[in-house]
């Protein structure tokens, strides 16, 4: 079985508080995640959702709340469906979204812990300066 961690990093010119309320806030999520809805009340044991809706379709991946330190970290399961993935727990993956203040900037650190047997396409590190569109679309959010 192997294992499969991805790290993304982005550094914003932004307050923690601020950062903290885009990553949690649903209205905000939805500003630079492609218009997904985020449903959870961010409590420990809760679930969470984000559904979105491509070509008419209703996509959803869902998960538990497993970790709130407010305004530190949040960590979460979800489970992305795709052709042939039962909805077991052994499907699902670790989202963290890690964050750090310093000198007038906030660093996220999203950490995905992925138990999944990978597929070796999917085993390609992307290039650390292609940096993810969705983070580029965050930081334009917290910066602006």
């Amino acid at each position: 079985m192997s294992h499969r961690i991805s790290v993304s990093k982005v550094t914003m010119h932004a307050p923690l508080d601020r950062v903290w309320e885009a990553i949690t806030k649903p209205e905000l999520v939805k500003q630079w995640q492609y218009g997904t809805t985020l449903i959870t009340d961010w409590q420990e044991g809760s679930p969470i959702i984000y559904r979105n809706e491509w070509d008419g379709n209703i996509y959803e991946q869902k998960g538990t709340i497993l970790e709130v330190e407010p305004q530190k970290q949040v960590k979460f399961s979800l489970f992305a469906p795709r052709p042939g993935l039962e909805d077991l727990p052994e499907n699902y993956f670790t989202m963290i979204y890690a964050l750090v203040e310093a000198n007038g900037k906030t660093t996220l650190t999203i950490t995905q812990d992925d138990p999944r047997e990978q597929e070796l396409q999917e085993q390609v590190e992307p290039d650390e300066e292609e940096e993810n569109a969705i983070l580029s679309a965050l930081r334009r959010l917290v910066e602006a």
